[in-house]
Formats: structure tokens, C-alpha cells, sequence
């Protein structure tokens, strides 16, 4: 049996990976910085539900051990809890930028380092890191792709960190597969300006699954798309 984690499961992306998920037989611990929120998507799901906030690193330990404590290990993360911060250049500050990178990227870190004791145990450890394109210099400096044409000063950097992170990860732990994924412009709350706009979830959730699912021979350090690897 394979376990696995997603924080921000209650809704968008990370309840869709969670669905397809437990549809092909794996359980699902979903985490959620809500309680509330995410006991009834863990009830919808038929998924364990866990709180968990990525920010907080009490919280993230808290969860890793109610995960250890019923003794089925943990085999996948999926780190896919983000905010989508504010596309106005000129309304930055410091403080909202820390605040974007710390679920975004800092959060990574907090969930992944949390796990990995558990991970490690594992035969098959796989981590996947929900970027996006906008984190890509490759992507946004295409005039083809959409998201070249959309400046996003602090979300852009904390995907590109996550990536980074992502191949950093990689290197250092040969033994566990990481990968990131850019999921595509997909209809959930983080694009409320073009709301109802985008891919269904399900589809924007199909790399997500694809990269959790894969085994001991499946690809590590990249940033991939549904058409493959998305350069960096």
C-alpha cells in the first residue's frame, strides 16, 4: 500500500490529486491548514485528514507525527499548498513578499525536511513540487507561452525557488525521486481574475499523479509539463 501526503488538499489541485489518488488505490493523508475545512474534504475524499499549516513549523511536526504514529509509513509528498500573491509590481513590500515565499518555498522546506525520516523508510520515496511556468525563465521569456505576457513579480520568484529547491533535493538525495510540475493554467481560487478561465483540474491534477506514481527507475530533478520536461 502506498501512502501519501498533499498539503492544501481541501480544495483545487491538491483535493483533485488526492481523488485521483485514492481512485488508483493509494491512501491519502489530506493536510490543511483548516480543521474544519479539512475533515469534510477528507470525508468527501475517503481520505485521512491531517492539519497541517505549512507556515508553522509545530504544525508541520504535529502532522508528520500522526502520520508516524499509525505505523504505515509515508511513501509520497506532495507539496502542493501555495498563495498566489499580488501581480502589481508596485504594490510589493517586503512583507507581503516573505509572506508568498513562505507557504510557496519556505514551506517546501518545512513539509520535506518533516518527512524525509519518514520517507527514507520507504522503498519507493517520491516528493513532487507543485511549481508553475512562471517560475521557468525558459517559459516566461517565450512570446508563445500566455504566461510571458504577465509580470507576477513574487509568485514567479517563489516557483522559480521552488524548482530550484526541487533539483537541489534531487542531487543531495539520490535515493528519493523529486520532481516539480507545472500543472497549467487550471480553473481553481489562486486565478480568481479569470475566473471559470483554464484546464478542469482533473487535467490540471494529471502530472501531479503521474510523477507521484512513479517508481525507483522514474525521473528526478525536473520540471515537467504535461507534454514532458519544461525547461528551466
Amino acid at each position: 500500500m502506498t501512502v501519501a501526503l498533499i498539503t492544501g488538499a481541501n480544495k483545487g489541485l491538491g483535493y483533485e490529486t488526492a481523488r485521483q489518488l485514492i481512485e488508483r488505490g493509494h491512501t491519502v493523508w489530506a493536510g490543511s491548514r483548516d480543521v474544519a475545512r479539512g475533515e469534510v474534504a477528507a470525508a468527501a475524499l475517503g481520505a485521512r485528514s491531517v492539519q497541517l499549516d505549512v507556515t508553522d513549523d509545530a504544525s508541520v511536526a504535529a502532522a508528520l507525527r500522526t502520520i508516524e504514529a499509525h505505523g504505515e509509513g509515508l511513501d509520497v509528498l506532495v507539496n502542493n499548498a501555495g498563495v498566489s500573491g499580488d501581480r502589481a509590481v508596485y504594490g510589493v513590500t517586503g512583507a507581503a513578499a516573505l509572506a508568498v515565499f513562505d507557504v510557496n518555498a519556505i514551506g517546501v522546506i518545512r513539509v520535506t525536511q518533516a518527512a524525509l525520516p519518514l520517507l527514507l523508510q520507504s522503498e519507493n520515496p517520491v516528493v513532487v513540487n507543485v511549481s508553475s511556468a512562471f517560475g521557468s525563465f525558459a517559459a516566461v521569456m517565450d512570446p508563445q507561452r500566455p504566461v510571458s505576457q504577465f509580470p507576477n513579480l513574487t509568485y514567479s520568484a517563489s516557483k522559480a525557488a521552488v524548482t530550484m529547491l526541487t533539483v537541489q533535493y534531487a542531487k543531495a538525495l539520490p535515493q528519493v525521486r523529486f520532481n516539480a510540475v507545472e500543472p497549467g493554467f487550471t480553473a481553481t481560487d489562486l486565478t480568481p481574475q479569470a475566473k471559470g478561465a483554464g484546464q478542469p483540474v482533473a487535467d490540471g491534477a494529471e502530472t501531479i499523479v503521474r510523477l507521484a506514481t512513479i517508481g525507483p527507475e522514474g525521473p528526478t530533478g525536473t520540471l515537467q509539463e504535461r507534454g514532458g520536461v519544461l525547461p528551466f
